[in-house]
Order: C-alpha cells, then sequence, then structure tokens
C-alpha cells in the first residue's frame, strides 16, 4: 500500500501531478436539473444529473484499491471522475487505455485531469507528453491546480507562468484538450498592489487557450461572491469545483481546509451559483473534498445526495 500524501506531495510527484473532481455535464446543469413529474414519481438515477467526483478527495482509498473505490463512487451515483495521480505517464498505477477501460466498465467517463505543469523540470516537451497521455484517457482538460509557494513571490513571477500556461494551452489544444487553472484562495492575495487573480490570470491569459476552474470554497473564503466574478468575466468558468464550508469566516489566504463541507451541508448559496452557470459558461461541475470531519466516502454520498435531491431540484 502507497503510504497517503499531503497535496504538495502529490503534486510534486511528476511534470504531471494531480486531479479529482465532481462535475455536472451540460446537459444535467441545463435540462436534467429539474426532473419532470413523471420522473419525479419514479426513483431517479443520480447519473442523470451528470454528477463527477474528484478523486483527490478520496485519495487515501485509491490508494488502497483503486477498483473498489471507483465501483463505489459508480454505485453512489457519479457519472464523471477527475483525476489526480499521474506519474510517469500512467494514472493509479495503470496505463492510460487500462484506467479508461476500468473506469468506463463501472459507466463513468474521465472529464478531467489535474496536471502540474510549473516547476523545475518542466518543458514544452514534457508537457506534449502529458498532453499526449491525457488524450489517450479521454480527457477533455487538464487543469494546473496548485503554484507553489516560490513562485507566489511577486507580480513578475505569476505573469511568467501565465506566459508559459498560454503556450501549455497551444500545445494542449493540439491533442483535442483544454487546458486551465483551479484556484485556491492565495491568489486574491495583494502582491506588490495587484490581485493576481484578477489582474494577471484572468488579464493575461488567453481565454482560448486557458479556461479556469473556480472553486467555489477557497473564493468565499478569500472573500469574493463567484457569481460577482461570473457577472465581470463571464464565459471563462467551463468548470465549477463544489465544496463547502462550514461557516463564513473574515477573509484569509492561508490554505486552512479544517473548514470544508459536503457540499449542501454548510453556508454556501449553490443555488445561486448554479443559476449563474450562462453567464459563467459552466459546462460541468466537479465536486471536491479535500478533508473530513468523519467518513469521507459518507461524505461524497451526502454531496451527491443534496445535490440531486435538494440543490438541482
Amino acid at each position: 500500500m502507497k503510504k497517503p500524501q499531503s497535496r504538495r506531495d502529490f503534486l510534486r510527484l511528476s511534470a504531471a501531478g494531480a486531479l479529482g473532481a465532481i462535475v455536472i455535464s451540460q446537459s444535467g446543469c441545463g435540462n436534467a436539473s429539474k426532473p419532470s413529474k413523471q420522473a419525479a414519481q419514479e426513483p431517479v438515477d443520480p447519473k442523470s444529473f451528470g454528477l463527477g467526483l474528484q478523486l483527490y478527495t478520496i485519495r487515501d482509498a485509491m490508494a488502497a484499491d483503486v477498483p473498489g473505490s471507483l465501483k463505489k463512487v459508480s454505485d453512489y451515483g457519479y457519472k464523471y471522475v477527475e483525476l489526480a495521480d499521474y506519474t510517469e505517464g500512467k494514472f493509479y498505477g495503470y496505463t492510460p487505455a487500462e484506467f479508461k477501460k476500468l473506469v468506463n466498465d463501472l459507466g463513468m467517463e474521465i472529464i478531467s485531469s489535474h496536471t502540474q505543469v510549473e516547476g523545475a523540470g518542466v518543458t514544452l516537451e514534457s508537457a506534449k507528453k502529458m498532453a499526449e497521455d491525457h488524450a489517450l484517457i479521454g480527457a477533455k482538460y487538464c487543469i494546473q491546480p496548485w503554484i507553489v509557494e516560490e513562485m507566489r513571490t511577486s507580480i513578475a513571477s505569476y505573469q511568467r507562468m501565465a506566459a508559459n500556461w498560454n503556450e501549455i494551452g497551444k500545445i494542449m489544444k493540439d491533442q483535442g484538450l483544454q487546458f486551465g487553472y483551479h484556484n485556491h484562495n492565495f491568489e486574491f492575495a495583494t502582491v506588490e498592489g495587484k490581485v493576481p487573480y484578477f489582474d494577471v490570470m484572468l488579464a493575461e491569459l488567453d481565454k482560448d487557450l486557458v479556461i479556469m476552474e473556480l472553486d467555489m470554497f477557497w473564493t468565499n473564503k478569500a472573500g469574493h461572491n463567484p457569481v460577482d466574478i461570473f457577472n465581470k468575466y463571464p464565459g471563462r468558468f467551463p468548470l465549477y469545483h463544489l465544496k463547502d464550508m462550514y461557516t463564513q469566516q473574515p477573509p484569509f489566504f492561508e490554505v486552512i481546509k479544517d473548514d470544508i463541507a459536503p457540499v449542501g451541508e454548510g453556508v454556501i448559496n449553490f443555488k445561486e451559483i448554479i443559476a449563474a452557470r450562462d453567464i459563467a459558461g459552466m459546462k460541468y461541475m466537479i465536486v471536491e473534498q479535500d478533508e473530513t470531519r468523519g467518513d469521507m466516502f459518507a461524505d461524497i454520498q451526502k454531496s451527491i445526495t443534496n445535490l440531486t435531491t435538494k440543490i438541482l431540484v
């Protein structure tokens, strides 16, 4: 059994790091979010909502038992998975073809993968190999999920990353993939009088090459309403990352995870966020839960139950 890893260690494993998430397809959000009266009279298959899970959420279980963990995810009703383990051309120790078959045989699809492309040793050549492997597995998106602390110290550093990511976006696009970025809260902290998320990322990233996966928990913790961001930057957010928070706190910018809750068990207004899907440009909704106060499998079941019986209906 592999030793459980911290997110930072996990992301440093290779030129490509981690991703795991829950997703709602465009049809699930637009058309299937309100089942018909006839459908409401019968048990509704949760998979019909097109929800997916960020597999970083169950990273310890995946390290111990990949097939068994994926089966639980499928049994709960998740339709999509977002990956969180790409190392030396393999996903969770499987070749792209092997892992794709494992997921597909359970009635699920791979929608996305968190891939670490900034850091020492990453070249355009290694990014090309990363893109090729993710194309083989059938992913639509490769998402940069983290920025190491030493690269957050100046606006110039953020600008260099933005320029590099535009080049990575071109490589991904050549393979039929879309590159993107997943935020935390630190990108909203002021650096040299500017806010990197707004003044560099959304300003300098080519919207056709690099999309944004907005994490609702971290955005709220940084003191921002996601809907306000959607209205100011329409069409930039095809991926939602859903995680709830137990309490509304004053804004902070340290990556502190002790207030993360299953979707629908906290204070975030997900109905408002989902209602703004058209202006956001949302295509898939991705639920992730970094930590739990109880049992993680019970929590991901709570999230999909709340989404399919309370939030999306």
